[in-house]
């Protein structure tokens, strides 16, 4: 049994859908479980008429809406023609796409957007692609089936950024979706959407957790296999708008993938690997445009290399707490951890010395509150238009051979803050925000001249 997830720009258009309904009928013999994102760009749309609706501006709003509309009903038309199966599709995708204008008008009275509101507007991207997807894949010939994500993906009440339930979702697994595998079917369901428990509210994983929902499944149902289709052949040594000559990685460790997507490789979710890890399974990552090449296999049988892979992300702040109060204190980064968690922000990177501790975080939305309870621990500097980059491998820290070329490598690029990982594989660097680009090129050139992944 396989998972097979389709991000955005595999189903984009009418020609995406069939050409991912080719690749669904290649591997119908194994067990086939699909996962579809909304068509591409439609997430963005959605969130951005529910800003523009909260805000009054209902006339925008609507226009977008009919946007929406217009084109979920021309690539349902371009793939099923004009018959019965096309209007009964395009029948019930436009019924959502009135109560998405319903909400937009609710929305533009009360005048406020909260989580559970956008979540209930961003979800209508994958309900409506996921029904265009069955239509076409049954037009193809395949026996698919339409499973509602909300009642399969169940999760907790926390809205825009949901916490998956494992237990109950494989129960959920067992009850709706295995049944319909044993029968020869293939079940598709819409990724990033669920439900919160007990509820049955709509929540979301938050932004990219479409492939969090494949990997849940496949965790689930204890797959053999997680296929994530997307747009480019698989996981590379750097990001090719960086680095034109970034090279594929045929095979890479889970912890290595992990590390990648976290900071910055846009090819994965960075929770996507989790479920997969505790269970072995392994994750391939594909090109829907190019379904005959070899992708990049995610495994814990990958060759450990002294480096695999160069990231970057770019818009990250810095900030510094210095305390003399730290010195042999108890509680004190219990204390200041804390402040992060209550204010749901995730820190990156970490350095500490016996009076001072320094960090980064990516999203400053709550920022100002944070620094705002720092400042009962200690002195507190922000600094801003950051960035980071990251040589990652299983044998970086082996020698000091590869670190020692990372650091020379940069030559004058300006160093803020380093940081090796508790694991060993994964050396970051704080630099100045226009430095990423220049920084991960030298590097990608210092490891990776010939072209080879060694």
């Amino acid at each position: 049994m396989i998972v097979l997830k389709f991000g955005g720009t595999s189903v984009g258009d009418a020609e995406a859908i069939a050409r991912t309904g080719r690749i669904v009928s290649s591997r119908a013999d194994k067990g086939a479980i699909v996962v579809v994102s909304a068509l591409a760009g439609v997430t963005n749309a959605l969130i951005g008429l529910a800003e523009q609706a909260a805000k009054g501006h209902l006339i925008g709003a609507i226009r977008a809406v009919e946007g929406l509309r217009e084109r979920h009903m021309k690539q349902t038309e371009a793939l099923l023609g004009t018959g019965e199966a096309s209007a009964d599709t395009c029948a019930e995708v436009s019924a959502m796409i009135d109560e998405l204008a319903h909400l937009a008008e609710a929305l533009a009275t009360l005048g406020d957007l909260t989580p559970r509101s956008l979540d209930a507007i961003s979800s209508f991207g994958e309900k409506m692609s996921s029904l265009i997807c069955v239509a076409a894949f049954v037009h193809q010939g395949l026996p698919a089936v339409h499973v509602d994500a909300c009642d399969v993906m169940i999760t907790d009440a926390t809205f825009s950024q949901a916490e998956p339930q494992a237990d109950e979702i494989a129960l959920a697994c067992r009850a709706l979706v295995l049944p319909l595998v044993r029968d020869g079917k293939i079940p598709v369901l819409g990724g990033f959407i669920g439900s919160a428990k007990g509820t049955h509210i709509t929540t979301t994983l938050g932004r990219g957790g479409s492939d969090y929902s494949a990997s849940l499944y496949g965790a689930a149902v204890n797959a053999d296999a997680i296929e994530i289709w997307t747009d480019v052949d698989g996981m590379l040594t750097a990001d090719p708008r960086v680095v034109p000559n970034a090279r594929l990685i045929e095979q890479i460790a889970f912890d290595e993938a992990s590390e990648l997507a976290s900071f910055g490789a846009k090819v994965l979710h960075p929770n996507t690997i989790a479920p997969a890890v505790r269970l072995g399974i392994p994750v391939y990552v594909l090109n829907s445009r190019r379904p005959e090449g070899t992708g990049t296999k995610i495994t814990f049988e990958a060759p450990k290399r002294a480096v695999s892979a160069i990231a970057g992300k770019n818009n990250v702040t810095m900030i510094k707490i210095g305390s003399p109060r730290m010195l042999l204190t108890e509680g004190f980064l219990r204390a200041l951890f804390e402040i992060f968690e209550r204010h749901r922000t995730s820190v990156d990177v970490v350095a500490t010395s016996e009076v001072s501790v320094s960090l980064t975080v990516d999203d400053a939305a709550r920022l100002e509150a944070i620094v705002g309870d720092l400042r009962a621990l200690g002195d507190v500097a922000v600094e801003r238009n950051r960035g980071i980059v990251a040589v990652v491998g299983g044998a970086i820290a082996d020698g000091g051979e590869a670190m020692a070329r990372a650091l020379g490598a940069l030559g004058d690029v300006r160093v803020h803050m380093l940081s090796l990982s508790a694991t060993g594989i994964n050396l970051t660097m704080v630099v100045d925000d226009e430095q990423v680009k220049p920084a991960m090129q030298r590097l990608h050139a210092a490891f990776f001249g010939n072209g080879a992944v060694s």
